[in-house]
């Protein structure tokens, strides 16, 4: 007997299950069947499900992610995957919930914001503010009811609740379309949502019935046109797919529609990039057999202009090899000879991360150079290099270095770590972040080790920061965007 929690899957829910106000509340509809509908029990398999889930990486700030929504006991490791991949708290306010119908064809979507969803951890917090807004929008205009008895969204609501700490508000949306010209006003109108404090989480699983191994190939190429960021490209792969001619194959994707949309959302913005963390099909699962399986794709979609780097951390010798370096190539202009190059072999692996970095040249205790990139498209040593050599050569506050000031210079690398945008001073710990102030086409920063170096206060640290290196006067922070990010001092023995 084949088991395949997927869209055809047959809902035992026993009606009543939950006795709450069915006025306030949507009534789950999946519990009981794609997940469990005992709130112990459910707490159980969640736990288990974050504690065995890939623990996948990203070097950017994670914008979204693809996750399946099948039944636990076959995809939940795979959703808790993609959910894992994002900051627990303090990054989204908001979460863009979104999936194609399985219920029904309609013309638009359906944005639900009448009640709130329920399950058996309680009630999920819906953005009834931003809903009522995009409602406003025809496209928008669709009935709630499509959302009653599709587990698309649903599924995804208890991993939500469990994983995020500071409980983001969801906007759930079902799309119902397949009309090109309507995804793009769809994603037209959702472009302006698309901020790093907002994650958009697309519901999907992938192949619907093939066997096994075909399940595999088929899943792949599909990822990998929706990881090309380019709609049509992504298109291609579903007809490719179709002409492939494989036995009892449904669908390639079954919110192919929400991936259309979420790349003509996207498909302008260089700084996103695709990563798929995580694989599995229904015949992976005890559950399953092997003859028609459904797949399921982890994706994440993450922002290279807001860098994350993990485990961070340099020993002596990684340290000794970075000023090493930023002395040589120092040196080696001093005396008229181009930049050493470096073999590539004797750096250290916590070297070749991809790292923004600053160097800092004192003499006496007074500054004498500092530059620097927040991003870097090369490694860490090599982004060293090249702030060593302007730091020395290209400070327009200061003269070029000269090689009698050289031997005076005490040098110092700080390492930079994410930037996140934050709306209330309160969250700069003094010390700890560096800031970042952008309004228009201006913008500045200050290392964290700055405002200690100088016993400042937030307020005068910000003004500082605002005045002297954004150039929009000392309070003009306060209407300004600001951003904070933690910073691996190195220094000079």
């Amino acid at each position: 007997m084949r088991f395949v929690f997927a869209t055809s899957f047959l809902i035992l829910l026993t009606m009543g299950l939950f006795s709450q106000d069915s006025n306030l509340y949507r009534k789950p509809y999946a519990a009981g069947s794609y997940y469990s509908s005992d709130k112990d029990e459910l707490l159980q398999d969640l736990s288990t499900m974050f504690k065995e889930c890939k623990k996948a990486s990203s070097t950017g700030l994670v914008r979204a992610i693809v996750v399946p929504h099948a039944g636990y006991v076959f995809s939940g490791k795979t959703a808790a995957t993609g959910f894992a991949s994002t900051p627990s708290e303090g990054q989204y306010k908001n979460i863009f919930l979104i999936g194609s119908s399985h219920v029904a064809s309609f013309n638009g979507a359906s944005v639900y914001c009448s009640k709130e969803y329920y399950t058996p951890l309680g009630n999920v917090k819906v953005n009834k503010e931003i809903a009522d807004d995009l409602k406003l929008y025809s496209v928008f205009s669709s009935s709630e009811g499509y959302h009653d008895k599709d587990h698309c969204l649903e599924v995804e609501m208890p991993l939500i609740q469990y994983y995020y700490k500071d409980e983001p508000k969801v906007i759930p949306i079902i799309i119902g379309t397949s009309n090109r010209s309507i995804l793009k006003e769809i994603a037209k109108i959702l472009g302006p949502y698309f901020t790093e404090d907002n994650l958009f989480v697309i519901s999907s699983d992938f192949s619907h019935y093939p066997s096994y191994y075909d399940a595999i190939t088929i899943d792949s190429l599909t990822a990998e046109g929706f990881m090309s960021g380019d709609p049509d490209t992504f298109l291609k792969s579903i007809r490719k797919n179709e002409t492939r001619n494989t036995d009892n194959l449904a669908t390639s994707m079954c919110a192919w529609t929400t991936g259309v949309m979420f790349l003509e959302m996207t498909k302008s913005m260089t700084n996103l990039q695709f990563k798929k963390i995580d694989y599995c099909n229904s015949g992976d699962s005890p559950y399953g057999d092997k003859e028609g399986v459904v797949g399921y794709n982890a994706i994440q979609v993450y922002d290279i202009n807001h860098l994350i780097y993990e485990d961070l951390d340099f020993d002596s010798t990684d340290s000794d090899i970075l000023f090493d370096i930023a002395r040589k190539t120092i040196e080696a202009h001093l005396n008229g000879q181009p930049s050493p190059k470096i073999n590539d072999s004797d750096i250290p692996p916590a070297m070749k991360g991809k790292y923004g970095a600053f160097v800092t040249l004192q003499i006496d205790g007074e500054l004498r150079g500092c530059i620097g990139k927040f991003i870097s498209d090369d490694p860490l040593y090599e982004a060293v290099q090249e702030s060593a050599y302007s730091s020395a050569f290209e400070d327009p506050r200061f003269n070029a270095l000269t090689l009698n000031e050289y031997k005076k210079v005490t040098m110092e690398i700080t390492v930079l770590g994410p930037m996140k945008k934050i709306t209330n001073k309160d969250d700069i710990i003094l010390g700890k972040h560096g800031i970042y102030i952008k309004k228009g086409g201006m913008a500045g920063t200050m290392l964290p080790q700055v405002a200690i170096e100088n016993d400042w206060d937030v307020d005068t640290f910000l003004g500082y920061t605002s005045q002297y290196k954004a150039g929009i006067g000392w309070n003009g922070w306060k209407t300004a965007d600001l951003y904070i990010y933690e910073g691996v001092v190195l220094k000079e023995e």
